[in-house]
Parts: C-alpha cells; structure tokens; sequence
C-alpha cells in the first residue's frame, strides 16, 4: 500500500484537545486555516475548490496515536460506562486513527505560504494533520433520512454563558462568538458534575477558566 502522505496543517486556536467541539458544525464560528505542506501548494491542485460551500477533511487524530487498538469504546456521550464496538463509534481510539470533519469554507488566499484555506466549524486542535480534502456534494452526502444511533436516545443541553463584558474584552473580537459557542456545548467530560471545580483551556493565546453549576457556565479568568 502507498504511503500516505500529510498535504497540510491546521492552525486552530485550540491548542489541547480539552475544549475542542465534540463534533464539526457545533461551532461555526470558529475559525480555522488549512496550510498546505511545501510539497501540495501548487495552487491547481484547488482550482475551482472555491465554487464548494463545504469540504470534508480527512485527518489523523494526532494525539491519540498507539501501537494497539481495542475492538470496543466507552463513549462519553453515554457516561463513559456502555462499550460499544469503535467502529459503531466515533472514537478518536481507532486502529489508523482518523478522523473525518465536514467544515464550510470561508475563503480562499494567496499567502507567502501558498493557497490557505480559511474554514468555519472545525473541531480541530493546532496543528493537526490533514490527509486529504474533498468536495461535500449534497445531493450525495446528505441523507435526511439518516438514524443517529445512541446520539438519538441521549439529550443534549446547551449551557447558559456567564462572562463579564472586562474577561470578553481581552479576547479578539473574531474569537468571542467562538469562545462562547465552545462554552455553551460544555466542553467537560460528561460525567463531570462538580460545581466547585476550576476547568481551564488555551484558547488563541489565551487560557479561559470556568465553573459549571447547574445549567450555567460562568467564566471566572481569561489570562
């Protein structure tokens, strides 16, 4: 079998795993660059990629590499207790460790670096490898009448944001809405429910802390 090849990096402003949405699309306002190694920044290699409102990125869960693999996973979603088999999952715990995300593109520029890609709803962290890029046709990719196996018999609640206008005014503008959307899909393992407990994340070149009490996030630092 061919090598595969990585044809680009990501450069996102989550810089750990702790934070990053559980899914693409959660967030659409994050935004993330797609930079392309030396080697693929022949820019015909995207020729027409702009008349796409949405790609699919294939990528490799680079912090999660390992020699092994187990044939089953404990899905946090499910309280991280049921086993399910990893391939009835998305678990980022998989035998070649990759990952697919659809993301819209925002846009298209010539850089010092060659053709960057800008692309919204990421649930990518810094760095990332892709592995390949490819046109979501809707026609094709959508199926409205798709199940969604356990996702459809588990509830999912979006947390109440609690950040004073002083912490909000130390980010950028571009990445409050961002910020505020990765906090409402409440970035802390599912079965965490301790409303004294301090989590924090590098977000951009920030660390964002908070508390959870109830249905409510409340950020308490932005440094």
């Amino acid at each position: 079998m061919a090598e595969m090849k990585i044809i680009a990096r990501v450069r996102s402003p989550f810089k750990s795993k702790f934070g990053i949405p559980r899914q693409s699309g959660l967030v659409e306002e994050i935004e993330t660059q797609i930079v392309f190694e030396p080697e693929f920044r022949n820019p015909d290699a995207l020729r027409g990629i702009e008349e796409w409102s949405h790609l699919w990125l294939i990528w490799q869960f680079s912090e999660n590499l390992r020699e092994d693999w187990s044939p089953t996973v404990r899905p946090p979603r499910l309280g991280g207790n049921t086993h399910l088999g990893v391939f009835a999952t998305r678990s980022p715990f998989r035998p070649n460790a990759l990952g697919l995300s659809c993301v819209k593109l925002k846009t298209v520029d010539i850089t010092s670096e060659g053709v960057v890609l800008t692309v919204l709803g990421a649930d990518l962290m810094d760095g990332t490898p892709i592995f390949d890029i490819k046109p979501y046709v809707p026609y094709a990719d959508c199926r409205p009448e798709a199940t969604g196996g356990f996702t459809d018999k588990t509830e999912f609640h979006r947390l109440k944001v609690d950040i004073t206008q002083e912490l909000e005014e130390k980010l950028p503008k571009n990445e409050r809405l961002a910020l505020r959307g990765v906090l409402s899909n409440d970035p802390r393992p599912q079965y965490h429910n301790d409303p004294e407990r301090v989590y924090g994340f590098e977000f951009g070149a920030h660390e964002v802390k908070f508390k959870v009490s109830g249905d409510t996030l409340t950020v308490i630092a932005v440094e």
